[in-house]
């Protein structure tokens, strides 16, 4: 059963205008279909589904999405991106201005997470961090 699975997001009636905002972030995404209460998109080969579905439910930091970010020039882009009406978190953490959490995560953190020598000061040092400063985990 090779069926595809994608997430589903709940919005609070502005599903439209949240598809056009994460649209305009992410360079290879686009509108695949809409209507009054659902719009499918996708973004970067994933696809999304955005429902108006009303005032019932929320978003929380239970589920995020993951940007793996070569450089800081990446980095800085989704996070000012993401900052306009969101709220920075820790740790590269940051909840968007519909309530949707993302990480913003440099690629390098895996390896040095793996170097049993540089990992407890990166982790200290990363955790100090909201946006993510690549150069200050290598200077370690």
């Amino acid at each position: 059963m090779g069926n595809p699975i994608y997430p589903c997001l709940w919005f609070d009636g502005n599903a439209k205008e949240a598809s056009e905002f994460y649209c305009s972030i992410f360079e290879e995404s686009k509108i695949l279909s809409e209507t009054p209460f659902v719009v499918i998109i996708e973004i970067n080969g994933s696809k999304f589904m955005l429902l108006n579905g009303g005032p019932e439910f929320k978003f929380n930091e239970a589920i995020s999405f993951v940007i793996n970010c070569e450089n800081q020039n990446e980095i800085d882009y989704y996070w000012d991106k993401f900052s306009l009406g969101g709220i920075p978190g820790k740790c590269g953490w940051i909840t968007d201005k519909y309530g949707v959490s993302w990480q913003i995560v440099p690629t390098i953190l895996s390896k040095l997470m793996n170097d049993p020598q540089k990992a407890p000061k990166v982790m200290y040092k990363f955790m100090q961090m909201k946006k993510f400063e690549i150069q200050a985990l290598l200077d370690l």
